[in-house]
């Protein structure tokens, strides 16, 4: 795993990702995409709200578990590597993170 900089703010950490976990996470988030215009067309043609809400349930399910697939990576690999490293500063950014996930 790499620790690129943002060639033009040249302060932004990057996360490497092998072809085949973006190919799994594009695909999952043109599911979930697809789940929301589903939504849309369920409200444009007036189906019930509780069907409506339901599906609001499973595209929040599908997100939440998306974003903790990415947390356990990121845990796995880029936080191992930064305490390895000795940078204690990753524990502020992952509680940081933790809470903002809640």
């Amino acid at each position: 795993m790499e620790n690129k900089k943002c060639e033009s703010c040249k302060n932004e950490k990057n996360t490497y990702r092998a072809d085949d976990e973006k190919r799994k996470l594009i695909n999952r988030l043109n599911r979930i995409s697809g789940q929301i215009n589903g939504i849309k067309d369920m409200i444009e043609n007036d189906r019930y709200c509780n069907d409506i809400l339901i599906q609001v349930a499973a595209v929040q399910n599908a997100i939440k578990s998306m974003g903790n697939q990415i947390l356990e990576h990121h845990l796995k690999t880029c936080v191992i590597r930064d305490i390895k490293n000795g940078d204690d500063s990753i524990m502020d950014e992952v509680m940081n993170l933790i809470n903002k996930l809640r």
